[in-house]
């Protein structure tokens, strides 16, 4: 008898701690005190004045970069007043940046700012500091940045020039776009889930075109395209999305999108956790959990809950462990939206298969051992083995075979297919939570791989493979292995 169980909800996990809080603040028009007229005060004072704040620096020997730079502010103006700060001079001041060599000159500027209710940092000197500055990726408006607690600096730089790399220079005039347009936006008289809708092509585009400019054609273009859509955002969507096999870096750009757009995320216990981490926070979370043998939400209850919140005008992604539309069932779940008029889109993933040949560097159409790929399941509908299993595809010398969810029927299924023919010293291999920390791998002949494998006692998930491509792996592969070096 099959145990069931209904859909619960995930709570998200709380936050962890955080050295600094992440926060931005709008200087514009606003009044910033600078004391300290060097090198690293000028960086600031062109800081301050490029986020739009009048720029008051306290010094009386000011490098000759800061002299330029009050002659020519990036934005707001830039003061010099030749002459030390004093307590008077915070009086209205939105924040308070000092540099000082001196640490008692430090701290006393320090106790100033905080009497007179002014956030201050000291340059350099993290323990006079209410707020810190970091590296900063400046593709404003979209502004990044890194902080490391002043643990490391140099660190945090290497960061920064990374993500600079990353994030095409056009980025910006795309957020401006942003900017100018969401007032025009909420205009048009389109819905929430329209609007939201509008945001996400903006988005795509956005990041595929980023060295394009951002033209009211575009605008017009994404507001044109929601509003054809009609009743298909009023009624919400599914997205069928393959989590791939564990490892979050396996996700492709397209399921991290569907999962930060996505208002409900139904999930298998197959999923790892750590790929719901790249989810929006915002989303509800609900494990509807099938697992072999064990309890689980029955298909046709997560086919309700999935169509039924599309109903309500939710985005859902229905989020699957390796590729929906390899024994995921996803074909039983895209009927039921389609009866429903629910919009449904898949997004593909890397199955498990793919995942466990990349950690043991085996390829599995090598041309000189194979020349067919085949995947089979282990059970059919009933738990047993498939009746109508072809054995002499199976038994195909140059066929490299995956079987997915093979635990409980594997020693059967071996028996069978070498009274069929099939060479019991065919070299095969079993992985059992493939691609993630805790995978193990086990190899050997197929002939000898249920006992070796009801040895190992694997964690599940376990995909088992086998073919002359998997000759010469070690008996027991450890985790911390991963990979094989080949032979050039």
């Amino acid at each position: 008898m099959r145990l069931t169980r209904t859909p619960e909800e995930a709570q998200p996990g709380r936050m962890q701690a955080l050295a600094r809080l992440p926060v931005f603040f709008a200087l514009e028009g606003k009044r910033a005190l600078l004391a300290g007229g060097s090198q690293a005060a000028a960086w600031k004072a062109e800081l301050l004045s490029a986020c739009g704040a009048r720029v008051d620096v306290y010094a009386q020997d000011a490098v000759d970069e800061m002299r330029q730079l009050a002659g020519g502010a990036p934005r707001g103006a830039i003061v010099l007043h030749d002459r030390e700060w004093t307590a008077d001079d915070l009086r209205g001041a939105a924040v308070a940046v000092g540099a000082f060599e001196n640490d008692a000159r430090a701290a006393a500027f320090a106790d100033a700012a905080r009497a007179a209710g002014v956030p201050v940092n000291v340059i350099d000197k993290p323990a006079w500091c209410d707020f810190a500055f970091g590296a900063i990726v400046n593709r404003s408006p979209l502004v990044i940045g890194i902080s490391t607690d002043g643990a490391a600096p140099v660190f945090a730089q290497a960061i920064r020039a990374r993500l600079e790399a990353l994030l095409p220079a056009g980025f910006a005039a795309w957020a401006a776009a942003a900017a100018r347009w969401r007032a025009a936006l909420k205009e048009t008289g389109l819905p929430f889930a329209g609007r939201r809708r509008f945001w996400q092509l903006f988005t795509a585009h956005a990041v595929a075109h980023p060295g394009s400019e951002p033209a009211q054609g575009d605008f017009d273009r994404f507001v044109a395209e929601v509003a054809g859509l009609g009743a298909k955002v009023e009624t919400g969507s599914v997205i069928l999305v393959g989590a791939g096999p564990g490892d979050p870096e396996l996700l492709t750009l397209r399921a991290v999108r569907a999962l930060q757009s996505a208002d409900v995320i139904l999930f298998d216990d197959l999923v790892s956790r750590e790929v719901l981490d790249f989810a929006r926070r915002e989303a509800r979370k609900m494990l509807v959990g099938k697992t072999g043998f064990g309890p689980s939400c029955r298909q046709d209850d997560i086919n309700a809950l999935m169509v039924g919140l599309a109903g309500q005008g939710k985005r859902v992604v229905r989020l699957k462990g390796g590729d929906p539309l390899i024994f995921g069932r996803a074909g039983e779940e895209i009927d039921a939206c389609t009866a429903a008029n629910i919009p449904v889109e898949i997004v593909p993933g890397i199955t498990a298969a793919q995942g466990a040949a990349a950690q043991l560097g085996v390829s599995l159409t090598d041309r000189a051992h194979a020349r067919r790929l085949q995947y089979i399941t282990g059970h059919a509908r009933d738990g047993a083995l498939p009746t109508d299993m072809h054995w002499a595809s199976l038994v195909d010398p140059a066929a490299t075979t995956a079987i997915y969810m093979p635990v409980s029927t594997l020693e059967d299924l071996v028996a069978r297919a070498i009274a069929a023919g099939l060479d019991p010293a065919t070299p095969a291999a079993a992985i059992a939570c493939a691609t993630r920390p805790d995978q193990q791998v086990v190899a050997g002949a197929i002939g000898e791989l249920p006992a070796l494998l009801a040895r190992m006692k694997p964690a599940r998930p376990v995909l088992v493979m086998l073919g002359h491509v998997f000759a010469g792996l070690p008996q027991v592969v450890a985790p911390a292995i991963g990979r094989r070096a080949r032979a050039c």
